[in-house]
Parts: structure tokens; sequence; C-alpha cells
């Protein structure tokens, strides 16, 4: 489960162990499209800088969150449904490939898993919404290498062949999770995957591209360096997937991502994958995908997660006093702050109380980020603070509370911390601490998020501090 230890330590090579998903909601396909070569629509999506909420597509008379992406592509959406009792053979992947999934703890797939694995394997492009674990990457990785094994039928590969699969992500340690997943799957069948990102000397991504290598694994803005140096060539990608693309684009790497996917081959399959489609994501689905398939996981608000969701509104003298009884439990924990400061201060507080942390934040390298989150994994520590920066490189299964010490300005911020927890279908409760005079701009962002979470006025020594603990 959840951190990139292995990648970090055994390199190009590295392996983890997936966990397979959430619990199995319904699936929304919204497929309206046509088949790749019939002619595009009129009309792409609009490039709002906001959702809209409006009516349940389910018919219920709850309030949605709604994508931008989705309100223009969602016309002709069918009735949800389950995956019931398919494997992922019954899906179209090879036995070794399922074989693979199930050392990485996925029996039978998972409601994302089941709707989009037959679309990418016929060949579609594919726009895809799920929230955080729910089984993403095996959704796109698992087809996406059984597609470039297809590819392959019959050649011999090459010493220094070029890559036949791209896959971009937003981030260093997200790039490692999805190798992580993705590696064992590709070894399954012979193929070799790469991880190429910045902040770490560039020899041993050349030293792997050389030698030849099928699935390349990246973050946009090495990946593009290589590509300009010509160490990289993507002339022969027959696939190229996005993974949250909504915080790529956050970041500022619209524009190296849009320059990346015009070096892949015009009729390359694109697939584009994230917990959020929104904003300038618009501009990539106008640009890259035709026609394509559209999914989004349904019961992506609060009633049917597996989320507890509460609100403390405190005073700003106490929260540091409520914070060390929060974290003071049995189980793993995981503190969001804003800035890289605060976290290393809370940290080294929590440190001195007894109670085993680290920080995990943009100033830290890779080296000593992967080892603060492999020792929340392996149990070593009790506490992770983090800022934002490093939010969706933690997938830690058994993560049971989150504490959001500062909270967030957008929705979307609120989403990706609570997302840690919660995973596979398991139980997670997610905590905000607010002050009395940001309570109505926080009340508002859960609104806007579809959250509904009991607001408390709480001071240390309160027992809700105590239930909340699990003491």
């Amino acid at each position: 489960t959840g951190t990139g230890r292995d990648a970090a330590s055994r390199g190009d090579s590295a392996g983890r162990r997936d966990s397979g998903g959430p619990r199995r909601e319904p699936v929304t396909r919204r497929d309206s499209a046509p088949r790749r070569d019939a002619a595009p629509p009129d009309s792409g999506p609009r490039r709002d800088a906001a959702p809209r909420r409006d009516a349940s597509p389910r018919g219920g008379d709850a309030p949605a969150r709604r994508d931008v992406v989705h309100e223009k592509l969602d016309a002709d959406a069918i009735a949800p449904t389950e995956g019931g009792d398919a494997t992922f053979g019954d899906l179209g992947l090879g036995q070794n490939i399922v074989r693979a999934i199930a050392d990485l703890g996925a029996q039978h797939p998972f409601p994302i898993q089941a709707a989009t694995i037959p679309a990418i394997l016929d060949g579609r492009d594919v726009l895809a919404r799920g929230r955080t674990g729910s089984g993403k990457t095996i959704a796109f990785g698992a087809p996406l290498v059984e597609s470039v094994l297809r590819s392959q039928a019959g050649q011999r590969r090459e010493f220094g062949r070029p890559p036949r699969a791209l896959i971009l992500a937003p981030t260093r340690e997200l790039a490692l999770q999805i190798d992580a997943t993705i590696q064992p799957i590709a070894r399954s069948v012979g193929l070799f995957t790469t991880q190429i990102y910045g902040g770490v000397p560039k020899a041993r991504q050349l030293g792997a591209l050389k030698k030849g290598i099928d699935i390349v694994i990246g973050t946009p803005g090495r990946i593009e360096d290589l590509v300009e140096s010509r160490a990289l060539d993507l002339s022969q990608v027959r696939v190229a997937a996005l993974d949250e693309a909504d915080h790529m684009c956050e970041l500022g790497f619209l524009e190296p991502v849009q320059r990346i996917m015009r070096r892949t081959p015009r009729d390359a399959q694109r697939l584009l994958f994230s917990a959020t489609l929104d904003g300038e994501v618009s501009a990539l689905v106008g640009e890259f995908l035709t026609d394509p398939a559209v999914y989004e996981v349904a019961g992506e608000t609060q009633r049917s997660g597996t989320i507890d969701h509460r609100v403390l509104v405190v005073d700003h003298r106490d929260k540091r006093e409520i914070l060390r009884s929060l974290v003071d439990r049995d189980g793993k924990t995981l503190v969001f702050t804003r800035t890289r400061a605060f976290a290393e201060m809370l940290a080294e507080q929590f440190d001195e109380a007894g109670i085993r942390a680290l920080a995990l934040h943009g100033d830290l390298d890779q080296a000593r980020r992967t080892r603060n989150l492999e020792k929340l994994t392996s149990g070593r520590i009790d506490v992770l603070v983090a800022t934002d920066v490093a939010a969706r490189g933690i997938h830690v299964d058994d993560i049971d509370l989150v504490v959001q010490a500062d909270a967030p300005d957008e929705y979307k911020t609120y989403l990706h911390r609570s997302g840690r927890t919660g995973r596979a279908g398991r139980a997670g409760t997610v905590v905000t601490l607010v002050t009395r005079a940001r309570r109505d701009r926080l009340a508002d962002l859960l609104e806007r998020a579809d959250i509904e979470a009991p607001f408390d006025d709480v001071r240390p020594g309160d027992e809700l501090l105590e239930e909340l603990a699990g003491r």
C-alpha cells in the first residue's frame, strides 16, 4: 500500500502493491460520441472558470457539483450500471496481466475500471472523472499495457527502441505511485517502464532511454526537457495518458503538456483521468481527445461516501493544543497546513510531545520526501504533516484521520485532501479547524463541494476531541 519507497530505491524497475480502488460505487457512462472515425461534434467544451450546481444527474433531489467538461459531453448519458461479478479477464485483459493485478490486491474490477477498460482496449479516447482512491491507475494503466503489448505483437523489440506509451502526472510523487502500480503489470508481459521527473540527475533516466523503454511515466518539465534535447523520441507513442490533468493546469503546466502532446502522433489514443475536470482542462479535451467516451463515477459527495466530515470552530490561540489532542491517538493521521514553516513547526511540536511525526513539503529533496512517506506507511511514525504540494502523492490506504490545521481556500483542494482517507472503501474522518472569522467562507466552500459537515465550537479538553481521536 501507498508509497514510492520501492520506486525510489530500485530506480526504473520499481514496483509496489496497489490498493485496487474503493468500494463498489455505480458508474455513469456518458458515451454520447460516435467512434473515432466519425466526424467530431460542432462545439467543444466551455472554458468556464468554475463548475455550476445543477440537478442531480441520477434523478434524486440532492444537488450535484458538475464539471464544465461534462456539461458539454453528457447529453446522452445512460443509466448507471454496476460492475457486477465481472473479472478483469472478462474485460479483455490477458491472463498474465490479470494475475499481476491480482497480486496488487485487486480481484474484481471497481466500477470505473469495469467501465473504461473495454473502451480503452477498443481504441477509444477516454475522458473519466473519479474521486481519489477509485482505482483510476489500474483503470488506465492495465489496458494501456495490454494495448502496447498488442501493438508490438510479432515485432522484435530492439535495443534503444522509443516508447510506445506516455503517462503524464503533475508531481514526482504521483509519477512514482503510477509507476509502482503499472511496473509489475508491464513486467508480467515483458514490457519495461521508466520514470522521468525533475529534481534528480538525468543520468539514470538517459541510460534507461538509451537501452529502450516501452512506457514512460513522468512529469511535464523533465519530459519536455528530454524531448527538446532529442534524448526522448515520442514519435512512436500509440497511447498517451494524462493523470490529474486539472492539477497539472493548476501548477502552470498547461502549455508544456500541450507541447508534449503535439509531439505524439495525431492518431495516438488519448486518455484523460482526474478527480476533477474543469477550467483549463477543457482546452486539453478540445484539442486532443477525439469523440471521447466519457465516464464519471457516481456518488462523488459525502452522502454516499465512506468519509465522515467534521468542522471544529476554534479560537486561534487554542489551535495547537487542539491539534495535539487530535493526533495523539492510535492509527495513522495526516495533517495539512498551508505553509512549509507551519508544517515543520507542528511536526517538531508533536515529536516533542512524544507523538512520532515528520513533515512533508516542497523544500525537502525527493529522497527525504520518499523516506518520510515510507515511514508513515510502515508505521514508524504516526503523523505526517504535509503541505498541498505533496498531497496527491500520498497514497496510504490505512490513513483513517485527516486533519486540516489550515482550512483550504478552494473546494478542489478540500476534495483532494479528504481523498487521502476513506480509500479502497475504508472508513475515514476529515476534521477541519477554522476560526470564527473564516466560518462563513468555509461553509460556502463546503456547499460548492457538496459536502455536508456539522460545525462544532470546541475548546481544549472537550469530549468531542476524544471522540474524534478515537480514544
